[in-house]
Order: structure tokens, then sequence, then C-alpha cells
């Protein structure tokens, strides 16, 4: 089909002028009408006012974001070798960025890489894939044919579910599409370090990639140091500090599982879980009773604000955290804080931080701004791609 025979939307006068400033979105209220009656997932042309064509990308009128930019070449047809061509590009950037004693990173960070509604992680040779948009649902086998062509995984497992895809008129997903091994559990090497995931039972797709280049500057810290990781998860945060020569490393988490498999990923890395502790608790109710100091103290909670409606309280959250990990930091003690939840703006988490060490009273110098990999590009006129932002801090 040649790309002036797809449907259009035209947009409202004036609403073109987040696209013109590489913006990949168009909501709802910006569009005055449609032709050639596109449902959800179709591929359509978007004008503007005048007629002037703007993009191709993704329709769902079912959605506030009605319109998600593929390309801004107007003359493309979107066919499987569009796939193949974006693909091989996102994959020739990870061989240059991922260094040789690492096989787990993100391949695909959706209208990062020009796959809206597209997540693939690569576990060593095997593909979690999500998917979140009707459009890339529609898309989703030339997307495999293209996965498999391109890096010949001996598994690939669907994990596709949230609020986004029934948003989108989507039901929720969960399978092997590839593969005979069901077991969902792979080891992996980062930096060197070995961890299991679990692609089927454990968060998100199995393990935070987008906190590879963040561990390795927290570990780097970690020399002869007491060290707090909170929300510890699967204990990457802890490996990487005792690998860095820390004296102590107390994990917490509220999962059993998760503090199981922290201490077999500490112990997987030559290092003992007596020495190096995995504590089932509930963060809060550490921290307020603990009475012991630590010279790094790591936040990296779960999304406290899910939707808009959850920043208010999420932010008393956030300071709380914040305000009891800094009352146990000693003088000159590094506090590593994270937020990963879209809706909370990195200004806002800022002062929020600054409201704690308020409270707290102690003073706080920026080491550094804190965010995902390289393997989780974005694009430069969409901020909502940021949803990591995290703070290194000397605490005194």
């Amino acid at each position: 089909m040649a790309a002036l025979n797809y449907p259009e939307i035209t947009l409202k006068k004036g609403r073109e002028a987040s696209l013109l400033r590489g913006h990949p979105w168009v909501f709802s209220g910006a569009i005055a009408a449609a032709k050639g009656a596109p449902g959800a997932g179709d591929i359509v042309l978007a004008r503007d006012f005048t007629g002037k064509p703007l993009a191709l990308g993704f329709f769902n009128p079912r959605t506030g974001i009605t319109f998600r930019v593929l390309t801004r070449n107007c003359d493309t047809i979107i066919s499987p070798d569009f796939w193949h061509r974006r693909l091989q590009t996102a994959f020739l950037l990870r061989q240059k960025i991922i260094n040789p004693q690492t096989n787990a990173y993100r391949l695909i960070n959706a209208e990062g890489d020009g796959f809206p509604g597209l997540i693939v992680d690569v576990y060593d040779s095997a593909l979690v894939i999500s998917i979140t948009t009707a459009g890339m649902e529609k898309q989703k086998q030339s997307i495999l044919d293209a996965l498999i062509s391109q890096l010949k995984p001996a598994v690939i497992y669907e994990q596709s579910q949230g609020r986004s895809r029934i948003l989108e008129g989507l039901e929720n997903n969960t399978c092997f599409l590839l593969g005979t091994d069901k077991s969902g559990m792979v080891e992996i090497k980062e930096n060197g370090l070995k961890f299991t995931v679990d692609f089927i039972g454990g968060q998100k797709t199995g393990f935070f990639l987008d906190q590879r280049i963040n561990r390795e500057k927290i570990g780097a810290l970690s020399c002869n140091a007491h060290v707090l990781n909170c929300f510890s998860y699967t204990g990457a945060f802890s490996a990487y500090c005792a690998a860095g020569g820390a004296k102590r490393v107390v994990s917490l988490d509220i999962s059993k599982n998760a503090c199981g498999a922290a201490r077999e990923n500490i112990q997987r890395n030559g290092y003992s879980s007596e020495v190096h502790p995995v504590v089932e608790t509930d963060v809060f109710n550490y921290l307020r009773n603990v009475q012991e100091n630590f010279d790094l103290i790591i936040l990296d909670p779960p999304a406290f604000a899910k939707t808009k409606r959850d920043v208010n309280s999420a932010s008393r959250g956030y300071k709380e955290i914040n305000l009891q990990a800094m009352k146990r930091l000693v003088p000159g003690g590094v506090l590593a804080t994270f937020s990963c939840s879209n809706f909370m703006e990195e200004d806002l988490f800022c002062k929020i931080i600054l409201g704690a060490a308020r409270d707290a009273v102690v003073d706080l110098r920026v080491l550094a701004r804190l965010e995902a990999g390289p393997d989780h590009p974005i694009l430069p006129g969409h901020p909502e791609g940021r949803y990591l932002k995290g703070l290194l801090l000397a605490v005194s």
C-alpha cells in the first residue's frame, strides 16, 4: 500500500506545534477530523490544518494518546522491511554501548527506538517482549520475524500486561512465543557479575536493566563502606557493592521470594550472605527503628505514583523514606535515591529531597544526577520517556 493511501487525520490549527518540536504523541483534543475510517492500531497519515503532511503513526481513537509517531518521512511504507531496518539500527547501537562482560540489556525502548509501545529485553539467549499499544499489537508478527532473523534467540517470552493495554483495548497476554525451555529462568552476566533472572514471575521483565550504569557508579563508592540497600529486590545493587569492597551490605525487601533470590545472587558472586545479610522487612519500619548508621544508603523503591492522582501521596512517601535514610547516614555519608515513576517530575522529586534534608537538619551536595543507561534511549522532544530519576548525594 502506498503511503498516500493510508487513512488520514487532520490536526486543529496550531496543534501541530508539539510534533514540530519533536514530541511523538498527539492527544485526542488536538484532532479535528479523521478520513478513511481508521480503527484502533491502524497506521495513519497526520496532516496539519492546511493539509501539510506531518508524520505517519499509530492511531487509536479509544485513548487519550490518539496518535503515536512512527516516522516523519511521510513517503515511507510501513512494511516488514521497515521493521527489520529499524531493529537493525537498534541492535547496532547496542553493539556499541554494551560491553563484552554483559549479556543482558534493553534492545528496544519504545519511542526511544522508534517502536511506540514495544519493549524488548535481552537476557543472554532469551528475549522478553512487552507490547502496550494496539498499533504494535497489529505489527507483532513482523516484529517477531525481525527479532528471530536478527538475534536467533532460543526463547521469546511475551510479558504484555498492565493498565496501558487496558486503555488501548487489549487483553493481557503472557506466554512463550518461541522455544522449548519453559522454566522462565536464565542466568545472565552484567559487568562480569552473575544473576539469575525469573522473567515469568519477576517484576517487569525480570530484572531492572535500566540501573546497570548506576550500579557501576554506586559499587565504585562502596570500598570499606557499611551499606544499606533498601527495596533490594533480587540484590543487584548489593552484589555490586560487595564486589566494590564493602565491609557489610544489608539488603531489605518485603518480598520473601525477592529476599531468597538476593541471597542466591550474593552467594553466586562469591560473597557470604552472613557478612552481607538479606532482611525480609518493611523498609519504612526498618528505617524508623534501626539504630545502626551507614556510610552509603540506596533507596530504589517501586513506583509510588502509578497515576497522576497518586502524586500527592507518593510525595509524602518519598519524603518520609528519604528523611529517615538521611538520619541513618554517618556524617559525610552518601545517599543514592531514585524515583521510577513517570508521574513524578524531576523538579518535584528534587524539592521533596530538599524538604527531607531540611527536616533532617542536614546539608546536601549533588555528586551526580542519575538516570537509565544508554540502552534506554529517549527522544529529546519526549521528556515523558525519562521515567527514572535519581540523585547521588553527599550528606553532612
